[in-house]
């Protein structure tokens, strides 16, 4: 960073020596364009083809601009955000406005995405809760309420695997080409409500799935609505062969870490492997840090500018059953990639 401060420090003398107006030249990847982040916002997928258990949708598939709303902005920070959400509303389980201020508001790169559904089409919604850039998986079926994943990042592979104690929904899974050198496989479930026992046999199949499918070295987080009743639930005991089931848990504003709609129950999780557990950091939105994670809850977070345009009432609203869980994982910059954090802030100094 010393090298390219000369550079510029040279730059701009000749510039005024040969009377020009420093403000006429502005260097590409300056830090207030938005793109001296370290991430690719075009995020380019493979074609959107047809998966044989489910749907994998490019990000360039056609699609339209709902109510104006530009692509989200790429956050200008290396951490990769992840999102839980079971946060549909209304009587028909699926995703109405509050729920998309939620998204819009929280700005996460990856969502495991339950009830993924949307009355004026899944394009629509991804292109309205997250920008134009995202693609989506979601396991294809008729009726239901299918497990799904929206990611930033290009979805390289994606599919589901059978539950076999329901009917109405999946496993659903996607490999995903994150910065750096480490692919990440995302799987997004929805366990039963009928009791202990059966989400004990469904974490189980899980586990097996995935030990079976994924490579031990790549980076894997797996969350959603499991329904747990507590956070050391036989299902999540399951579940600690292949992530980190340790505390301290994520939180909201009052140290509470229940996500249910009446705020007593640990239904809700983002649970990483051991190797990107280890790259966890605090949730930082505006002012505010949670070093564990955060469970979002519109009636209890201040400021609420900070998360614009989430409105007081929306974690309240008819038929909204859960709040969402965030985590933040520092991965490796992708080389080549453009300068970020303190060497941003170094380069912006010296202009």
């Amino acid at each position: 960073m010393r090298e390219r401060r000369v550079v510029w420090i040279v730059g701009l003398c000749v510039l005024a020596a040969c009377g020009q107006a420093a403000s006429q030249s502005q260097p590409d990847g300056d830090a207030g364009d938005g793109g001296d982040n370290g991430f690719d916002g075009s995020v380019a997928t493979k074609d959107g083809a047809t998966a044989e258990s489910g749907t994998k949708v490019d990000a360039t598939a056609d699609s339209s601009i709902v109510d104006g709303q530009p692509d989200v902005v790429v956050p200008a920070r290396l951490a990769l955000r992840v999102m839980s959400a079971n946060t549909t509303s209304g009587t028909l389980q699926s995703y109405e406005a509050p729920g998309i201020r939620i998204f819009q508001g929280l700005t996460p790169d990856i969502v495991l995405v339950q009830e993924m559904k949307y009355a004026g089409g899944l394009r629509t919604f991804v292109d309205t809760a997250f920008g134009k850039s995202f693609s989506y998986y979601v396991e294809s079926r008729v009726g239901g309420i299918p497990n799904g994943i929206v990611s930033r990042y290009p979805i390289l592979d994606s599919g589901t695997w059978v539950d076999t104690n329901v009917v109405d929904r999946a496993y659903a899974w996607a490999r995903i080409d994150v910065p750096g050198p480490t692919d990440l496989w995302a799987v997004s479930l929805h366990l039963l409500t009928t009791g202990i026992a059966q989400r004990d046999a469904e974490a189980k199949e899980l586990v097996a799935n995935i030990q079976a499918n994924i490579p031990a070295g790549d980076f894997l987080v797996v969350g959603g609505d499991l329904n747990t009743d507590a956070t050391d639930e036989l299902a999540l005991m399951d579940l600690s062969a292949v992530v980190a089931v340790n505390a301290p848990f994520p939180v909201d504003q009052a140290n509470n870490g229940n996500t249910s709609t009446n705020r007593n129950r640990p239904h809700d999780w983002v649970l990483a492997s051991p190797g990107l557990d280890m790259l966890a950091v605090p949730v930082a939105i505006g002012a505010s840090s949670f070093p564990a994670g955060l469970v979002f809850d519109s009636r209890v977070y201040v400021p609420l500018g900070e998360v614009a345009p989430i409105l007081v009432t929306d974690s309240a609203v008819t038929g909204m059953q859960h709040m969402p869980v965030v985590r933040d994982f520092m991965l490796e910059q992708a080389d080549g990639g453009a300068d970020s954090g303190a060497d941003a802030a170094d380069d912006a100094d010296a202009l």
